[in-house]
């Protein structure tokens, strides 16, 4: 069979120009006996799962846990949470290769995800993004930094702004990026005054006209 023609920019979903091996096994559930999941793991996917009437509504935050322990979402990962939800690996990865917060290769132990949508782009944006990618170099130990321009992090309010290992900060400026990066080596919050969980909210009982004359949002 011919290859199917690729768009330059490709697609993040693995076997996207590759026709389904109708040949294969069909999938299955993970034996419970057979796969290690950690304890902390393991009761936190669960206790995503109490959230749902339906347990598959829970792959994100059991996707998510699992990034963060194995650091992206590898097959053991996926096996591991499969096994926790009674779900076939194939759904999790389905899921896993839809959304962009969800790593389906190995990474940095550190992302700075920089939001590149209209809001941030007319604020400066695209300079903010190379700052960033220029600025981080090598990495930290060694390690590299998972730089990536960012389509919507849907956090307009704060434009230009950037997620660094899931926290949103901003509004930033390349002036910001040096202390960002210094505060990621040495273990810091990064940039704690500009996180979102420092801005000021609307405050029923405030005078909220003058921005800044609300309360501190609950980190």
């Amino acid at each position: 069979m011919s290859a199917v023609k690729r768009f330059e920019h490709g697609s993040r979903v693995p076997g996207w120009d590759r026709a389904a091996d109708l040949t294969k096994d069909p999938a299955t559930v993970p034996d419970a006996a057979e796969v290690e999941v950690p304890a902390a793991l393991r009761s936190e996917i669960e206790g995503h799962m109490a959230n749902y009437p339906e347990r598959r509504s829970a792959a994100l935050p059991a996707l998510a846990a699992a990034q963060r322990v194995h650091g992206w979402c590898s097959p053991e990962a996926i096996e591991q949470v499969a096994c926790v939800m009674r779900v076939t690996p194939a759904y999790l990865e389905s899921v896993a290769s839809f959304y962009d917060m969800l790593e389906t290769s190995p990474v940095g132990r550190h992302s700075v995800y920089v939001c590149t949508n209209i809001s941030c782009s007319l604020r400066g944006a695209d300079e903010l993004y190379a700052a960033v990618r220029d600025a981080a170099g090598e990495g930290i130990d060694g390690e590299p930094i998972n730089v990536r321009a960012f389509e919507c992090l849907g956090a307009c309010d704060i434009a230009p702004m950037a997620s660094v290992d899931g926290v949103y900060v901003g509004p930033l400026t390349p002036a910001d990026v040096p202390q960002l990066l210094d505060d990621l080596r040495a273990g810091r919050p990064v940039l704690a005054e500009k996180q979102l969980a420092k801005r000021p909210v609307a405050d029923p009982h405030a005078n909220t006209r003058d921005f800044g004359a609300g309360t501190e949002r609950d980190a």
